[in-house]
């Protein structure tokens, strides 16, 4: 099959754009998928879908992804789950090329998935741990770079793909005690950077987005490794003095992976309630 999936002239509420999203069963992820779907858009929506062991919190689970797509998929959007480990580049392979399938082509990919741990310095840090956080948290962008951005550029021109990443205010601010994580970050703003110039004509686009303290198990998890009472606790270092929504980081992905950021490449956008400033 090849073009777009539905194209112009719908009437069913869909567009035609078809979206790979990682990280998907909860948290930035599945509000990405959501905000995706409500404006039509077609969504395999991946997750691993299981624990990590070598992680001490749990990760989304199949029943969350499954909630997720459910609910999706009672908007204008069409969305499927898709089991994958980002850190296997073959899964990821496979769940593009499902995308592919399924609904002719691919118009956007969405790298959310990521992990956290820490608690300790990095000479402290067991070694599994560091590993899951940079196979996840950068690992797993690269993996879904390289499966993803060859199917971006199978659309005819004039295309308009969309390569997309969620890196983190700790991407440019050294935070004690997670600096595997602030070191994956850094990655994920320096690849999107470097994508952006390897992109320039193609029609295709890298961005990400650099979020705050956003209401997440993975910032419930930060609170448990400072020790803090509860995620909540973060809030005041944030001009806006609370938390972040997931909806409101999946708002600006949205909006990157459409028509009206045309013009931008090669950007990470604080979405961070200026915790930046």
């Amino acid at each position: 099959m090849t073009g777009r999936a539905g194209g112009a002239g719908r009437t069913d509420g869909r567009t035609g754009r078809v979206a790979v999203v990682t990280g998907a069963a909860r948290g930035i992820g599945a509000a990405t998928v959501l905000a995706l779907a409500e404006q039509g858009w077609a969504v395999l929506a991946v997750d691993l879908a299981r624990d990590d062991p070598a992680l001490p919190y749990p990760m989304g689970s199949r029943a969350e992804l499954d909630a997720v797509v459910d609910a999706a998929n009672r908007t204008a959007g069409e969305v499927s789950a898709y089991v994958a480990d980002v850190r296997d580049p073959a899964e990821l392979a496979a769940a593009v090329a499902e995308a592919e399938r399924r609904w002719g082509g691919l118009d956007a990919a969405i790298a959310a998935a990521g992990v956290i741990a820490g608690g300790a310095p990095l000479w402290q840090m067991p070694p599994e741990q560091e590993r899951a956080v940079l196979d996840v948290d950068l690992g797993g962008v690269v993996n879904l770079a390289r499966a993803a951005i060859p199917a971006l550029l199978r659309r005819p021109r004039p295309r308009s793909g969309r390569f997309l990443a969620v890196a983190s205010a700790a991407a440019t601010r050294g935070l004690p005690m997670l600096a595997a994580y602030c070191a994956a970050k850094a990655g994920v703003a320096g690849l999107i950077r470097a994508l952006g110039a390897e992109l320039g004509g193609t029609g295709v686009t890298a961005n990400a987005v650099s979020p705050g303290s956003t209401d997440t198990p993975i910032l419930a998890e930060s609170a448990r490794l400072y020790g803090l009472p509860a995620a909540d606790s973060f809030a005041a270092q944030q001009p806006v003095h609370r938390l972040l929504d997931p909806g409101e980081i999946a708002a600006v992905l949205a909006f990157l992976a459409g028509p009206g950021s045309s013009a931008m490449t090669g950007s990470v956008v604080p979405v961070d309630g200026g915790l930046a400033l």
